[in-house]
């Protein structure tokens, strides 16, 4: 998903757009509707979980395994 925000000054006003490669030859939707400030927050930073990030990367027996992992070093930091 792209979001951004834009701010025209004339009424004939071009727009260019940098797809990600999945996008390419798929239908798209572009939606312009005027922003409605009391429904935004500005500077809202999205609530997700760092795992989200990562799911899919690891089979479950490599993350168990680079968890174990993980866990062994901080004790030897002594970050347990």
């Amino acid at each position: 998903m792209i979001r951004t925000y834009i701010t025209p000054t004339q009424s004939k006003y071009n727009l260019a757009l940098e797809l990600p490669e999945e996008y390419l030859g798929q239908e798209l939707e572009l939606i312009i509707f005027k922003r409605k400030e009391e429904f935004f927050i500005e500077n809202e930073t999205p609530q997700f979980k760092i795992s989200d990030k990562y799911k899919g990367v690891f089979t479950k027996d490599d993350a168990i395994n680079f968890n174990i992992h993980t866990q062994e070093m901080r004790k030897e930091w002594g970050n347990t």
